[in-house]
């Protein structure tokens, strides 16, 4: 549900000047946007041997999990039109039943099958096409994450033969959490690793100065700052900003957000433009962050709270933006910008 293009990058970093030099810095492109990488350590380290691990497994996961290419694992299951039970990578089930739960307590609004949509509504090809209501219905038969079943460990089963798995909206989150346990793996506890503007933390900075990310204003056609986040030094913390701002159709004075509804097959209507979850699991903070925003301001403050996810909320009322927050949401870590 979420677009793998650079312009949707909904955090950006503030790496202000540290004193010490020590700060070592990644970056390139992978799963169709870019990824920025800043570490550094207290004991010497391989700087050339961390950044071959690092691409290594960026490319490791792109082959198994990327939508768009067709040698990759999860796009071979998706071609293989069976109801017959299929083997696949153990990661592949680890994400669908995190997906699963997502589902299941978004009402299935939050859905990892809905990937028919995108082309039918045109938002793989860039180019609005809207869909008869005889369209939406045909392709919400052959899709649905109750159409998904999880055999085992490594066995997959489609219940409709046509029905396609797109892991999108929580691949970066998953594939941030495999490149920042090669820094802990080294043991290097001070890091902050983004792709696609999904990221996570860990420690501070050389100089004792905890990370700060800055949440982009949800307003297109600028790159401007809302809010401003002071990471905890002693907590590893994902933050994750799903948006309808940078990806949409404005067509007979409507808008075509990108995020669909896995409920309907159609774009979200309501006023809710970005949701900020943090948490200490990026996979888990992807996800949700996409599912909140799927359902609204009323339905995923709710379920936030049911969840006891931390989440800031931002709406649209005309030209005003609206904040509103999760009760488990720290809000001493946000600051405004001057």
């Amino acid at each position: 549900m979420k677009t793998l293009t650079p312009l949707f990058v909904s955090l950006f970093l503030i790496l202000t000047a540290c004193s010490g030099p020590s700060i070592q810095k990644l970056q390139g492109m992978t799963q169709g946007t870019s990824y920025h990488i800043s570490y550094w350590s207290e004991s010497p380290v391989d700087a050339a041997a961390i950044k071959k691990a690092v691409e290594a497994e960026l490319a490791r996961i792109d082959q198994l999990l990327s939508n768009y290419r067709d040698d990759s694992v999860i796009e071979h299951f998706n071609r293989n039109p069976t109801t017959e039970a299929q083997e696949t990578d153990s990661e592949i089930i680890d994400l669908i039943r995190v997906a699963q739960s997502v589902n299941k307590e978004s009402q299935g609004c939050y859905d990892l099958t809905i990937k028919p949509f995108f082309e039918l509504w045109g938002f793989r090809e860039d180019v609005l096409a809207i869909p008869t209501d005889e369209q939406i219905q045909l392709t919400l038969a052959r899709s649905g994450l109750d159409k998904l079943k999880v055999i085992d460990d490594t066995h997959l089963q489609k219940l409709h033969p046509e029905l396609t798995v797109d892991v999108s909206s929580i691949a970066q989150g998953y594939t941030v959490e495999t490149v920042s346990q090669i820094f802990e793996a080294q043991g290097i506890k001070h890091y902050l690793v983004e792709i696609g503007g999904e990221l996570k933390t860990n420690g501070h900075k050389p100089d004792q100065q905890a990370w700060r990310i800055a949440v982009e204003r949800p307003v297109p056609g600028k790159q401007t700052v809302q809010k401003i986040i002071t990471t905890p030094k002693d907590l590893p913390t994902a933050i994750m900003t799903s948006g309808t701002y940078r990806h949409y159709f404005d067509a007979g004075g409507k808008r075509y957000s990108h995020i669909l509804d896995g409920r309907t097959g159609r774009p979200v209507t309501h006023d809710l433009v970005s949701v900020t979850v943090i948490h200490p699991n990026p996979t888990i903070a992807d996800a949700w962050s996409t599912a909140l925003l799927c359902m609204g301001q009323e339905e995923g403050l709710k379920a936030a709270n049911e969840q006891k996810l931390s989440a800031l909320f931002i709406e649209q009322k005309d030209d005003k933006l609206i904040e509103s927050q999760s009760q488990f949401l720290d809000a001493s870590i946000f600051s405004t910008p001057k």
